[in-house]
């Protein structure tokens, strides 16, 4: 049996693909042949993708702003990864989290994937072909009071709406498929916890410990790294994975403690 996986005439947009997970995803599929259209607020300092254009992916206009150009530069999508995502509210538990808190996190980590696949997911299913990954996180059943409520409150809603999307366009040849990572060690990540080190006066290591503390342990006793969350985006988006769709893959070193 051979796991060869080809994306050679794929178009795959890659939201937020510039750093962290999205920049192992991107890096990862023009190993494989495809042509990669990401995104991000800012220009990377290097070129990472075939194609990259800057938008603020919280705005109906500059999701809109991408569809437009993934529809001139590429003619339409094969597979759309969204990995955009993530946290800027303040810690404190809900007493914390206002109007605009709220409206921020949905912003980031719900909206983009919906305005993105209702602009591109037409082409998709005029095609009769082709794959969306919603990356999630196990943060919808293990959030965290303290500081990830409406993040998490956030991912849960883009998890029911992935498997409700799945339902309706995948016996039209589009399959819809959901990635819960637990924490990654990336950029982001590391600066987390050096931060928490050095407040507690201990090295990077000591940091990494704190945030597993608090997440409850992680049984294998790391963090995932970039490249492994999207060693498995990319296969379920690849034809291995032809008859998966409508589910959900944990990938968070045992972090989550129920069946």
């Amino acid at each position: 049996m051979s796991l060869d996986i080809d994306f050679k005439g794929k178009r795959v947009l890659v939201s937020a693909g510039t750093k962290g997970l999205g920049k192992a995803v991107v890096g990862l599929l023009k190993q494989l042949g495809a042509t990669v259209f990401t995104t991000a607020r800012h220009e990377p300092d290097v070129d990472v993708a075939d194609t990259f254009v800057a938008a603020d992916l919280t705005t109906v206009a500059g999701c809109a702003a991408v569809a437009s150009a993934v529809q001139e530069q590429m003619g339409g999508v094969d597979v759309i990864i969204h990995v955009a995502g993530g946290s800027t509210s303040p810690g404190g538990g809900f007493a914390a989290l206002g109007e605009e808190e709220w409206q921020q996190e949905l912003n980031l980590n719900l909206l983009p994937a919906v305005r993105l696949d209702r602009a591109l997911l037409p082409g998709m299913l005029a095609q009769g072909n082709g794959v969306i990954i919603h990356v999630t996180s196990i943060q919808r059943e293990l959030p965290l009071p303290e500081s990830t409520t409406g993040y998490a409150a956030a991912k849960a809603a883009l998890s029911t709406y992935s498997k409700s999307l799945s339902k309706e366009v995948s016996p039209k040849g589009v399959r819809v498929v959901r990635v819960a990572p637990g924490w990654i060690e990336t950029e982001a990540a590391v600066a987390l916890a050096e931060r928490l080190a050095k407040q507690a006066g201990t090295d990077y290591e000591g940091g990494k410990q704190i945030i597993m503390k608090a997440l409850g342990g992680i049984p294998l006793g790391r963090p995932a790294r970039p490249i492994e969350v999207a060693n498995l985006i990319v296969f379920l988006a690849s034809s291995h994975a032809a008859s998966i769709t409508g589910t959900e893959f944990v990938i968070d070193g045992g972090t989550i403690p129920t069946v």
